[in-house]
């Protein structure tokens, strides 16, 4: 079993650790935990992270794991305990996915079978340790606020005992890493999942006159279910394009590899541009270097690029993200830790969960919008704090009632129901973000 460890540093990456650790959010094509477990060939049976997400509930998301080794209350009835023979792992490593024909290998190079594997490295670093017993209590507690170093872990067992397999990867080591790596990322990840989901290549039919059209040496994927309307594009000279079952590409749309579309999201009518879409998105307008989590909403025209969209996020018609600065120098991006200078040339913005835009809002360069915010104007500041309200900043807060009806109905449109759980979790959030 999979235990996913968001470390202090990941508990950082804002907008987005307001609303979920990071094994939920997308990184390439897939989301971290669905990264791992494609690694790994095993599930993912619970994360550590945060308080704030201990009632974090998403789909298929794990619960929060009990680092005490036990069920404290009834409250708690669905945290796993981290047992011996778990395989803790740094949310912040993500590793290389491998093609699943043909089969996958069951030893490593050396010949250690991956049962006998005690500790994963990425780039040198140790990304993963299967514990070998139950934790300590300083361990514990340094699990809880994200201090504990799975490298310092490792280095508390004799070295000549464990048995290491170097992965093939990158690291996480600030929010914006999600937008640097994302070529590569997809360059990769795509040939592996087309192997993994038995995807077809898409035939290149332009000279019917009526397209697809493929240009390029790459291949465009389809998994059964994805549908490609006449006279859509396919420039695939810098990377293929992956299209999960239920996505469709209409009419009249160029879609530029490396690309990758989620089950079930429509992208239409316009230039979609090295980008990686979860699941259930529908996305119109031109598109550069973007992530979505998954079920948002872009249905209008607008240029978005170079950022990453959280889930349930809606961008009201011909809003515009800005994501090269005049003097083309790098980014500068609001931090927990106050303004911070990317190194990047090109960043846009990024929207945190239930994030809501207006018509025409114009964003800046390196701009963060905090989960659930609501605005409205021109052009808001830089950075908008959580659950904001308005026309005009100073803004207001969003109401919980309010901010609740609205997730509710946009859940709705997607046919997803606000469960419970995820309303406690999200007044937990709410309360949380505006008392701090």
């Amino acid at each position: 079993m999979i235990i996913l460890y968001d470390d202090q540093r990941a508990r950082r990456f804002e907008p987005f650790a307001t609303t979920r650790p990071l094994g939920e959010m997308r990184a390439g094509a897939l989301l971290v935990r669905e990264r791992w477990t494609h690694a790994l060939g095993q599930a993912a049976g619970a994360f550590v992270s945060g308080e704030h997400h201990r009632t974090f509930s998403e789909f298929d998301a794990p619960p929060f794991a009990d680092t005490e080794q036990r069920r404290a209350s009834a409250a708690d009835a669905t945290a796993v305990a981290l047992a011996p023979g778990a395989i803790l792992v740094n949310t912040r490593a993500l590793p290389t996915l491998r093609p699943s024909q043909p089969p996958i290998p069951s030893s490593t190079p050396n010949g250690a079978d991956d049962t006998t594997i005690d500790v994963w490295t990425v780039g040198g670093r140790v990304a993963a340790v299967r514990l070998a017993s139950a934790l300590d209590a300083q361990t514990s507690r340094d699990l809880v606020d994200g201090s504990l170093s799975l490298d310092e872990f490792c280095g508390r067992r004799a070295a000549s005992s464990l048995t290491v397999r170097a992965l093939d990867g990158v690291w996480l080591d600030e929010v914006w890493d999600i937008i640097t790596h994302l070529p590569a990322l997809l360059t990769s990840d795509i040939p592996a999942l087309a192997s993994h989901h038995d995807c077809v290549a898409l035939d290149d039919a332009g000279a019917s006159g009526r397209g697809p059209v493929i240009i390029g040496g790459h291949p465009v994927w389809l998994e059964a279910g994805a549908t490609v309307e006449p006279f859509a594009v396919f420039d695939t000279t810098l990377g293929p394009v992956l299209l999960r079952r239920g996505a469709s590409v209409q009419a009249f749309t160029r879609v530029i590899g490396p690309s990758y579309i989620g089950c079930d999201s429509t992208v239409m009518a316009d230039r979609i541009s090295g980008s990686s879409i979860g699941d259930t998105c529908r996305v119109h307008g031109e598109l550069s270097a973007t992530v979505f989590i998954g079920h948002a909403n872009k249905g209008h025209d607008g240029f978005v690029g170079h950022s990453i969209i959280g889930r349930w996020v809606n961008l009201g018609a011909s809003t515009v993200t800005s994501n090269l600065k005049n003097t083309y120098g790098t980014v500068a991006l609001w931090t927990p830790d106050g303004i911070r200078d990317t190194g990047l040339q090109f960043l846009g913005t990024l929207f945190g969960d239930h994030a809501k835009t207006g018509i025409g809002l114009r964003l800046t360069t390196g701009c963060v919008l905090g989960a659930g915010a609501n605005v409205m104007d021109a052009m808001p500041p830089k950075f908008v704090v959580p659950f904001a309200w308005g026309a005009r900043a100073p803004y207001e807060r969003f109401a919980l009632s309010k901010f609740l009806e609205t997730a509710e109905r946009m859940m709705a449109r997607r046919n997803v129901t606000l469960t419970a759980a995820q309303r406690e979790h999200l007044a937990r959030i709410h309360a949380r973000a505006t008392t701090t």
